[in-house]
């Protein structure tokens, strides 16, 4: 591997131009072919082989046409303190916000806001559902601009007006503030260690010619735009380090005497070498969020995968054809112009660290793993959910919608349970729906049960079942294992089949699964590592120690994350705007990411011990790695 990334190299040193050339060829038909790409279609959330989503299968069968994906606004309104929704100036109020709104050209109903179900039992909230035509993303400015010119107009008259549903919420973003700001910080960090404008700025350029190639292929390979998240976060990423390893080996070498053209092929086929594998244990990681059988988190981990993949081509054939370009304004200052001192130069911290660790390594090994023991402790009281409107600031319209909503009808009314019975052909679903809702009746934690919907075949009915308990709540999760527990019942009473589904279940399923999955997805992506790091290390027990440290820290991860974000310590500090369950994407999503880029940091570090290797004169590079190596006058095999 060495060898042959030595000459790779010193070949892309020599034939810079047409290296540079061909990945201008690249990044320009990449950006060509997802102009010209359509648009990807939004596949939507799904989690097969759960009881919610064969649920929200079989509606898409029975009740065609009515789960279209357009958007939606819930309008909720709220009466002043002493007041009633219902009285009359509050009354024309709230139509008059219905009205407007309902004029708009993507509109597609509007329910009426003094339904029986739309009021609350006090009479001092109610609220309002707006469908659209067409999905959230599609929505014009001026519908979404008239949807709040009309809740401004409800608050002006003296209503507490709110708002939330998908027509309000953000579609995903392919860049923003966020990656400006940590591109900034990035060349700030690049430049004091470097020192050097050049030095600093050919990771940045690397690896944001990398991150567009790499995401124009996404696009035009027809994904979705929310697989773009991951890719965008790591392509950058590894992108920058991976340049920034090569081109500080690229100086090592050049401080050492080498010539241009020889530093690079010795930088490459050495720290390249860390690199290689690096990228390999990275994607074996992404693609390995597959194991967890989410379609989304599968789409996910292979599109940043192949952003990897093209971050490490990157890092070794373009940045070597680059540094033939500025050959010497990537060094130090001192060494461009000569100067040289018999002053023994200080010893970085990370040295001194280093060697402090070494003498001490029972001491070392013991407090590290106590500590993070100690860390992980809170992981033990983990809790997972999707993130709903509840998760949101409480600055925002869409979480006061949500308060406003529980306050006024129950929390369980902001997650109700979807009930489906299947009676099929020969059964009689009336019959069958009556026991249902007679049984949900009489359930505990149900406190509200609607009349039964039947489809025009009249073989399938919906019930709506609202909790007593929120939607994040262990006592829902409870709740919707009773009544699938009680199916059986009902299965056996009339023949007929129920199926607990829509968000609320949704939620609790897809945590059900993800958790379920862990396990799995440690045992594939940590064995796949072990064996990669076993061929990089040809050791047994080296893989072995990076394997169980990378289990401690994603232990102490997840116990500093149920300590700020679910409990709620140093909250405040950190700026966590609202406390509650884990997303339930996270300790798969978590794990996948700080795996790749922890056994990334073990390779690389292992390298760091190539540029110091002595060969005897004359020996060709690629027996290099066949002599003793000395580091630091500590002799190794």
């Amino acid at each position: 591997m060495a060898s042959l990334l030595y000459r790779l190299g010193r070949l892309s040193f020599r034939q810079r131009r047409s290296f540079a050339l061909l990945w201008v060829a690249i990044l320009a038909a990449c950006s060509f072919a997802a102009l010209r790409a359509p648009a990807a279609e939004e596949d939507g959330f799904s989690m097969p082989g759960t009881e919610s989503q064969k649920a929200f299968d079989l509606l898409d069968e029975r009740f065609p046409g009515d789960n279209a994906e357009g958007a939606d606004a819930r309008i909720v309104f709220a009466a002043p303190d002493g007041q009633k929704v219902t009285a009359r100036e509050n009354r024309a109020a709230v139509e008059k916000v219905v009205d407007t709104v309902a004029r708009g050209s993507q509109v597609k109903d509007a329910s009426n806001p003094f339904a029986p179900e739309a009021v609350s039992k006090d009479a001092t909230t109610a609220f309002a559902t707006v469908t659209y035509t067409v999905a959230g993303d599609d929505l014009s400015e001026s519908t979404s601009a008239a949807l709040m010119d009309a809740v401004e107009d409800g608050r002006a008259a003296g209503l507490t007006v709110e708002v939330g549903g998908s027509a309000v919420d953000g579609g995903p973003e392919l860049g923003g503030i966020t990656e400006l700001i940590g591109i900034a910080v990035a060349a700030l960090v690049l430049f004091i260690t470097f020192r050097a404008m050049v030095a600093a700025g050919l990771p940045l350029v690397t690896a944001l010619i990398g991150l567009g190639a790499g995401v124009c292929a996404i696009i035009a390979a027809g994904m979705s735009t929310t697989t773009i998240t991951l890719a965008l976060m790591l392509g950058l990423a590894v992108g920058i380090d991976y340049a920034l390893f090569i081109v500080s080996r690229y100086r090592a070498e050049r401080a050492e005497g080498h010539t241009p053209e020889e530093a690079v092929g010795r930088a490459v086929g050495t720290a390249g070498s860390a690199v290689v594998f690096a990228g390999a244990t990275v994607v074996i990681a992404l693609a390995g969020l597959s194991v967890a059988g989410v379609p989304m988190l599968t789409d996910m981990g292979l599109a940043a995968a192949g952003t990897v993949v093209i971050a490490v081509l990157v890092a070794l054939t373009l940045l070597p054809a680059l540094l033939g370009f500025f050959p010497r304004a990537v060094l130090p200052r001192a060494q461009r112009r000569g100067i040289t001192t018999a002053v023994r130069p200080k010893e970085p911290a990370g040295s001194r660290w280093a060697r402090f660790v070494v003498r001490r390594p029972l001491a070392t090994l013991l407090l590290s793993v106590a500590g993070l023991g100690v860390v992980a402790i809170p992981a033990l009281d983990l809790q997972l959910s999707l993130p709903g409107d509840e998760a949101q600031p409480t600055s925002t319209t869409q979480r006061r919608a949500y308060d406003a909503l529980a306050d006024g009808f129950g929390p369980g009314f902001n997650g109700p349970l979807t009930i489906v019975i299947d009676a099929g052909a020969d059964d009689d679903a009336k019959a069958a729906a009556a026991r249902a809702r007679t049984a949900l009746t009489a359930t505990d934690g149900v406190v509200d049960v609607s009349p039964a919907t039947f489809n025009k075949a009249g073989d399938t009915a919906i019930i709506a079942a609202v909790p007593s308990t929120g939607p994040s709540a262990g006592a829902t999760k409870d709740l919707v294992k009773t009544i699938r527990s009680e199916a059986a019942d009902l299965r056996a009473t009339s023949g007929a089949s129920l199926l607990v589904t829509g968000q609320t279940a949704m939620n609790i399923d897809v945590s059900n699964k993800v958790t379920a999955a862990l396990i799995p997805y440690l045992a594939v992506v940590v064995g796949l590592a072990v064996l990669l790091l076993m061929i990089v290390f040809r050791s047994v027990l080296v893989p072995l120690k990076a394997a169980l440290g990378f289990l401690l820290s994603v232990a102490g991860a997840f116990g500093a994350i149920v300590a700020v974000f679910q409990w709620g310590w140093l909250a405040d500090l950190l700026g966590v705007a609202q406390t509650g369950p884990v997303m339930s994407m996270m300790p798969i999503f978590l794990i996948g990411v700080v795996f790749g880029l922890t056994m990334a940091g073990r390779q690389q570090t292992y390298a760091v011990t190539l540029p110091t290797c002595r060969a005897p004169p004359g020996a060709a590079w690629s027996s290099i790695s066949a002599y003793p190596m000395t580091v630091r006058g500590a002799r190794t095999a």
